[in-house]
């Protein structure tokens, strides 16, 4: 049974539900409609309203397309029209005073997504003591486009927003401002990364958790391909007032042409954070290099077998022939010594499924090491370092990407989960994996080993026997070592 619940923030008064002992508060704004004039600006605060704004429904989602067929069997996506989208849903415990504070900014390619999953019900996380802040921001080409005239980084800008409206307004649902970690999986991980890397990162949050992302940022140029090929599928300059007389629909219909069979492995037109505003000033990787967001605890990983998710539906895995496998080895500068400490690891792999885990590594394992590593280097705060590993029985995914999310949220049951992990994923992995995160948020230490010269990593894999004190040092170093080493540029 559910009873009417208020508070207030410097809008205005919010109506939520208060159940169970969670108070849940949902579509609040955090900036004002980006539409009209502020369409491909930056964030403004939301107008002030009179009288109790009701948020007890979900509200709209960032103008997208839906997944793909063979994407959409695996990961759900809500879409609902509506201009007032920079919005945050939130679950607190009821007359919470003080309590930690976890900031969930969701993934997608950066062009789909939204707080309105059933999976990212934060209700998990307020029955654990923790006041939980799922987002919005732009996507696609409303977020990430590179005009002539107009601010970049607009969806990145938007997560920043909402970070500074945290801060501001938490105390009004019992959160503490100054105990906040934002967490976010895939290119929510990415944003908060790039964040990271930041000058001024400690107004945005304390803690950070990384989920199969890493940051990155393309040059200028590079990064604005994407915007180039739909101004040019709909025949408009790449300027604010060419796109904003666009309707959104047109963009998203461009969109789908110029992205089609794009992923994040395989290549292709995707859309991301441009180097070269305030938000982005360097290359985001370079400047953690050199020492940028060390002074923030970290936890990071990955998931054993990321490329399934996009190599295995789609049925690329078993369309890479030698030709193919020879042309992505030498774009990917992969040596013959590397090659064979992989055959040697994954004995009987086609070239598929091994250009898959040599692509993982390229773009996550071995760039996040490359983090922690510096992080350690530099003596700076604890980094704390994951693989997930249990193996999802759905469509031969294994430990694919994604597949952590519902252990995440302890929310196994949610649709969400079940469409990628099964109905039978282990709820004792949920319970740990969840209460790793929470520990965390509440008291700055997930409960194992931070990284360190032996380089452990966590490896969660459903093996009853294993728990958060069960660490692996030196995990794959085998196949890891015989890259060459990285020069720096």
């Amino acid at each position: 049974m559910s009873t009417r619940v208020t508070t207030r923030v410097s809008a205005g008064e919010l109506a939520g539900t208060r159940e169970g002992g969670i108070d849940r508060y949902l579509a609040v704004p955090y900036a004002a409609p980006p539409v009209g004039a502020r369409r491909f600006a930056l964030p403004e605060p939301p107008p002030a309203w009179a009288g109790a704004r009701d948020a007890t429904e979900y509200g709209p989602t960032a103008p997208q397309t839906p997944y793909g067929p063979a994407t959409a069997r695996l990961l759900n996506n809500v879409i609902r029209e509506g201009d007032d989208f920079l919005t945050a849903n939130v679950w607190a415990p009821a007359d919470a005073e003080g309590a930690p504070v976890m900031v969930w900014v969701h993934g997608g390619s950066f062009a789909h997504g939204s707080n309105a999953l059933d999976g990212y019900d934060g209700s998990t996380f307020a029955r654990d003591g923790v006041v939980f802040v799922g987002i919005n921001y732009r996507l696609g080409s409303e977020g990430f486009s590179v005009l002539d005239d107009a601010p970049t980084n607009l969806g990145l800008h938007d997560v920043a927003a909402v970070l500074r409206w945290v801060r501001r307004e938490i105390a009004a649902f019992g959160g503490d401002p100054a105990r906040v970690t934002a967490f976010g999986e895939s290119a929510g991980a990415i944003a908060l990364a790039t964040l990271l890397a930041r000058p001024g990162h400690f107004e945005l949050f304390d803690r950070v958790i990384l989920q199969s992302g890493m940051a990155t940022a393309a040059p200028r140029k590079k990064g604005g391909r994407i915007t180039r090929r739909i101004a040019k599928q709909l025949g408009i300059p790449t300027t604010r007032a060419a796109f904003a007389a666009t309707p959104a629909a047109r963009l998203l219909e461009a969109e789908t042409v110029v992205t089609a069979g794009a992923t994040p492995i395989s290549g292709g037109a995707s859309f991301g954070p441009v180097v070269g505003d305030e938000l982005v000033p360097v290359d985001p990787a370079e400047a953690i290099a050199g020492g940028a967001g060390d002074e923030v605890p970290v936890l990071l990983g990955w998931n054993t077998d990321e490329w399934r998710l996009w190599f295995v539906p789609s049925g690329i895995v078993d369309r890479i022939g030698l030709g193919l496998f020879t042309a992505a080895r030498v774009a990917f500068r992969i040596t013959p010594r590397v090659l064979r400490a992989y055959r040697a690891a994954h004995p009987g792999a086609s070239r598929g499924e091994l250009f898959g885990h040599l692509a993982t590594d390229i773009l996550l394992r071995r760039p996040l090491q490359r983090q922690a590593d510096s992080r350690l280097a530099h003596g700076g705060a604890p980094t704390w370092v994951y693989e997930f590993a249990w193996p999802s029985p759905v469509a031969r995914l294994g430990a694919a990407h994604a597949v952590e999310i519902g252990f995440v949220f302890d929310g196994l049951r949610s649709d969400d989960s079940v469409r990628i992990a099964g109905d039978d994923a282990p709820q004792p992995l949920a319970d740990r994996m969840h209460a790793a995160w929470v520990r965390f948020a509440a008291e700055g230490d997930p409960g194992w080993r931070p990284w360190d010269a032996r380089r452990p990593i966590l490896v969660i894999d459903g093996d009853p026997e294993h728990d958060a004190s069960t660490v692996v040092e030196g995990h794959r170093d085998a196949e890891l070592r015989a890259w060459p080493e990285r020069r720096r540029r």
